[in-house]
């Protein structure tokens, strides 16, 4: 067989792969949360605290949403058009156009064009969660941690591109398979460096100090079997009001991090049940579904852009002769733009089954409904959350069940619906 027919077979089963463990690992079946249960609790909150939400969302629309459009749009005049390639070009061109500068250089041009186009809405948006006081930070330490999310994405995607043409460059007629098994490897390799590597960057991390509290988290752990190394505290406060907990890392590495927030904002009985929930998420092993579904597909999108390179009129648009060289940079932009859009609902709703199950998780290990329903209303008031999104918002984008739909499943579980 020809490379181009061995690399369909393998996609194939790369889709089959991906189709059937999705299909055997994430819980398509959530746990009840009935509408009148929703209403009800919709309607028990207060209602200027509903209106606040609201009217935070509804002023965060035209950023994001601008933002959203403004990048696919950059994406697809770059990658459509022969402009992206002769930036890459032009990236390359003082380094007598080797290809190692084109492919760093030109992907970081290109990548840095449509940040610099969406910057402005993302500097609205600062002003309004700043407005409605949810961001504690000024301009400067915003800047500074937007040039640190840039500057890891810049590393992270400059490896990236620097491998993948690699790859093209030595195996011209395979590259697809090596490319493959490259972009699962990279898949996994940040899945356990990231947490340990990435997240000082952006916050300190400091053990929470011995007492109750820090007791009962590490009893939780263990009684839910789930070993953790420490509990943390991070100084989340330093840029948002907002309230959090998670499980990070894996293994050895692995802790329970608690922003500085919710030791102030939330009960210790509330701090427990949103740990429940993260620890939900460990015992499940999310985390590793996580991976093995972004390594699974990290591979297919790989083989789906060589079988791409045989449309002929798709390199014509872009001004390009072969997706394996570094002036298809803006054009492999452009298609997984688009990938992401299509797939976002996807994306969103197997999110959102997950982190029912979490929440199902959490009830289970504490017992304790009204405590979580409480925490519940706590998260969606001290972070405006919109506690019943518009429906057409929910499904394209919500990663969590709404509030009032959290709240419901605590009532059911309450009355012993399982």
């Amino acid at each position: 067989m020809t490379p181009r027919l061995w690399a369909a077979c393998a996609l194939g089963v790369l889709v089959v792969a991906l189709i059937a463990y999705a299909a055997v690992v994430i819980p398509w079946h959530r746990p009840p949360a009935p509408r009148a249960d929703q209403l009800d609790a919709l309607r028990g909150l207060p209602g200027d605290q509903v209106q606040r939400a609201r009217a935070f969302h509804a002023d965060l629309r035209p950023g994001s949403y601008g933002a959203m459009a403004v990048s696919i749009l950059a994406a697809l005049v770059l990658g459509l058009t022969p402009l992206g390639a002769r930036l890459v070009s032009l990236a390359g061109r003082p380094f007598g156009d080797h290809w190692i500068a084109q492919a760093v250089l030109g992907g970081l041009v290109i990548v840095l064009v449509v940040e610099v186009l969406t910057l402005p809405f993302a500097a609205w948006r600062h002003t309004v969660v700043v407005r409605y006081g949810i961001s504690t930070q000024t301009w400067g330490p915003w800047a500074v941690d937007l040039a640190k999310s840039y500057a890891v994405g810049a590393v992270i995607g400059g490896l990236a591109l620097l491998g993948f043409f690699t790859v093209t460059r030595l195996a011209p007629r395979w590259w697809w398979a090596f490319g493959a098994a490259g972009a699962a490897a990279l898949v996994v390799l940040l899945s356990f460096v990231l947490p340990v590597l990435v997240e000082p960057i952006f916050n300190k991390f400091t053990p929470m100090a011995q007492g109750p509290l820090r007791t009962e988290l590490m009893s939780l752990a263990a009684r839910d079997g789930v070993p953790v190394r420490d509990v943390l505290v991070a100084d989340a406060s330093r840029r948002t009001r907002a309230v959090n907990a998670y499980v990070s890392g894996f293994g050895p590495t692995r802790r329970i991090v608690v922003y500085d927030t919710m030791l102030t904002e939330a009960t210790p009985e509330e701090v427990v049940s949103v740990t429940a929930h993260e620890l939900g998420h460990a015992e499940r092993g999310d985390v590793l579904t996580g991976t093995i579904i972004g390594a699974l597909g990290a591979a297919a999108a790989v083989i789906a852009l060589y079988l791409l390179g045989s449309l002929g009129w798709l390199l014509r648009l872009a001004g390009t002769e072969s997706m394996g060289e570094p002036r298809t940079i803006a054009l492999l932009l452009a298609l997984v733009s688009l990938a992401g859009l299509v797939g976002g609902p996807a994306q969103a709703l197997i999110s959102r089954r997950i982190e029912a199950r979490a929440d199902a998780h959490a009830l289970e290990l504490t017992g304790d409904a009204a405590t979580f329903e409480a925490m519940q209303r706590r998260l969606g008031s001290v972070n405006l959350s919109d506690p019943d999104p518009p429906t057409w918002e929910y499904v394209m984008f919500a990663s969590h069940p709404s509030t009032v739909e959290r709240m419901a499943a605590a009532r059911a579980y309450a009355r012993g619906e399982r």
